[in-house]
């Protein structure tokens, strides 16, 4: 039973920081990609980032590129998002996703897993 449990959100100011975290467990991974989507209030789910956990390929939507960064940590069986230059139109609830596959995807139904979500607040 794939598990993903995600951490790290809260309140930041415009410009700031965080790096959210999502702890996967229940099989191995290295034929999965792992994708972080975002939903603010009142908008469809979608798409952030993702990786390859095997390789460590990474593919970001373009509101966030060059200010976030998808990583892996074989070890810890841990991916983390690190949001940089955070804007108020980041606030939204963070997933993490799975998908049993090494290919890359960004449409919502191709992740067969999801974590519960994260609040991330960024006040203007």
């Amino acid at each position: 039973q794939v598990q993903l449990v995600e951490s790290g959100g809260g309140l930041v100011q415009a410009g700031g920081s965080l790096r959210l975290s999502c702890a996967a467990s229940g099989t191995t991974f290295s034929t999965y990609t792992m994708g972080w989507f975002r939903q603010a209030p009142g908008k469809e789910r979608e798409f952030v980032a993702a990786i390859r956990w095997s390789g460590g390929s990474t593919y970001y939507a373009d509101s966030v590129k060059g200010r976030f960064t998808v990583s892996r940590d074989y070890a810890k069986n841990t991916v983390y998002l690190q949001m940089n230059s955070l804007k108020p139109e980041d606030t939204a609830v963070y997933y993490c996703a799975a998908r049993p596959s090494i290919t890359m995807a960004t449409m919502r139904n191709s992740y067969d897993y999801w974590g519960q979500g994260t609040q991330v607040t960024v006040s203007s």
